[in-house]
């Protein structure tokens, strides 16, 4: 019997990145082998040495989290940039070219042309997207906000069936909902159906939007702008082209091209723009207005916030009292934080959680002590401080990782403070929406544009799944990086 052999090298010291990765992407000859990206992948994420190579084909396992990239200080692992297929689109005077940017990537932009980490840019961000050629933007926020009418909604029916299982998780990260197909699958019914506000915000654009417009959908070029990876696989899932049925027209993807935080700094940079010196803009309207429950989804735990403030208000049809918000015990940068909620006669249990190390030593705790059903509502986010440390945000040497992120999350929290409304379901532009085309949340026309379906793809980790770090032959045990570690 031959021995194995792996295409790819050094795997004690460095990541397998495969070369059709959509997401990541390596080059061999900028790797010093310092070990970052893999004691990351293994240590702080729990993704590498909880499979085998031998076992997947040598194919390697990846949620497309981008933390490796992240980490990485010699350039040798970035994004897949897809910034030319979004300049040979604005370059067609037959394209309609629509850009959606996500709440982290206004507290990150501004970094990458020398600004204070966190610096809210949001006027500015806009108005480089309109310089660069968009012919509309729009605010992922909004879409934030649909998520959470629908996401709450679907809690209440939880909590009050026998039928369908609680804990709610969220589905609002992609590297997340990957990680769970892949590694939990038989948790997959707890995943909320609700899509990611990216791919919500997208079907309502392609559809909505283009219908009330005039427009022609087969012209339509959607670009999300996001702090995360990540999306350019979630917009590849099969299942995620509202539009294509709307429309019937089978070849419609509700987003169509996905660009980082860093690709967009680097596009600026390219055409020679004065960022500091841009006059801001405002997003389009219809779809501009955004809650502050919308805002603060780029945190870890805002999600989870944003979900009690209209999850309050479904149950009990009050608005949530004031020590509602800010809701403390699910604010910060720790990894694992647990909270009590009363609605009315309702008592439940939350958590929000961040990093995927975290996630797993929770959800294995959580599963050896048989409390599943103990917990009602659980967020996840694969990056550690939720969106705001995405794969794809400004990269930040590690000493000063905890630093920035706290300053992002803080100027998310400052627009919060800022905004007019507090709660998702106080939008009037969501209530129109919902009067105008969706109904009611959760209603036949949502259900088929707001919501998805998940798949178990544990066969992807081929005959040696559920493997440990101690049982698994291939891996090497690395200590987390002190200023790495979550």
């Amino acid at each position: 019997m031959p021995t194995f052999q792996s295409r790819f090298k050094e795997t004690q010291r460095r990541v397998p990145i495969d070369e059709h990765n959509c997401s990541v992407q390596f080059d061999e000859s900028k790797c010093k082998n310092c070990t970052l990206c893999r004691r990351t992948c293994a240590n702080t994420q729990t993704v590498m040495d909880y499979y085998n190579l031998e076992s997947t084909g040598d194919m390697p396992i990846c949620v497309h989290c981008g933390q490796c990239a992240a980490v990485c200080p010699f350039g040798a692992i970035t994004e897949v940039s897809d910034l030319d297929k979004v300049k040979a689109a604005i370059k067609d005077p037959d394209k309609i070219v629509m850009f959606q940017t996500a709440p982290a990537v206004r507290v990150g932009l501004g970094e990458a042309f020398g600004m204070e980490p966190g610096a809210f840019v949001q006027g500015k961000m806009v108005g480089a997207l309109r310089a660069l050629g968009a012919d509309y933007v729009f605010d992922t926020d909004f879409g934030a906000d649909m998520t959470i009418m629908e996401e709450a909604m679907e809690l209440l029916h939880r909590l009050q069936s026998e039928e369908i299982p609680i804990p709610q998780f969220t589905s609002c990260c992609p590297a997340w909902v990957e990680f769970l197909e892949t590694f939990y699958p038989d948790l997959i019914p707890h995943l909320s159906s609700t899509k990611s506000p990216i791919s919500i915000m997208s079907a309502a654009m392609k559809t909505w939007f283009v219908k009330n417009n005039n427009l022609d959908p087969k012209k339509v070029v959607i670009v999300d702008v996001a702090p995360c990876t990540a999306k350019k696989a979630e917009i590849r899932r099969p299942e995620l082209n509202a539009s294509a049925d709307f429309w019937n027209i089978p070849e419609l993807r509700d987003t169509d091209i996905s660009i980082t935080t860093r690709e967009l700094a680097q596009w600026i940079q390219e055409e020679g723009l004065d960022f500091t010196g841009i006059a801001d803009s405002d997003f389009d309207k219809v779809f501009g207005e955004s809650t502050g429950g919308g805002r603060i989804f780029g945190n870890s735990g805002g999600v989870m916030e944003a979900a009690i403030r209209t999850a309050y208000y479904f149950f009990t049809g009050r608005k949530a009292p004031d020590d509602f918000i800010p809701f403390e015990p699910v604010r910060g940068l720790d990894g694992v934080k647990k909270a009590s909620v009363v609605f009315g006669h309702f008592v439940i249990h939350v958590a929000a959680i961040s990093g995927l190390g975290n996630a797993r030593k929770f959800l294995d705790e959580l599963i050896a002590a048989e409390d599943f059903e103990n917990y009602s509502f659980i967020e996840v986010m694969a990056c550690p401080g939720g969106c705001i440390g995405g794969g794809g945000q400004p990269k930040v040497k590690l000493p000063q990782v905890k630093k920035v992120q706290q300053a992002r999350m803080d100027s998310l929290y400052q627009s919060d403070v800022d905004a007019t409304y507090k709660a998702s379901w106080e939008n009037p532009e969501i209530q129109d929406l919902y009067k105008q085309f969706l109904g009611e949340p959760l209603s036949e026309r949502a259900e088929m544009m707001l919501h998805t379906y998940f798949t178990d793809r544990s066969d992807d980790l081929g005959e040696m799944k559920n493997l440990t770090p101690e049982t698994n032959p291939s891996s090497t045990r690395f200590k987390p990086h002190t200023n790495n570690a979550v």
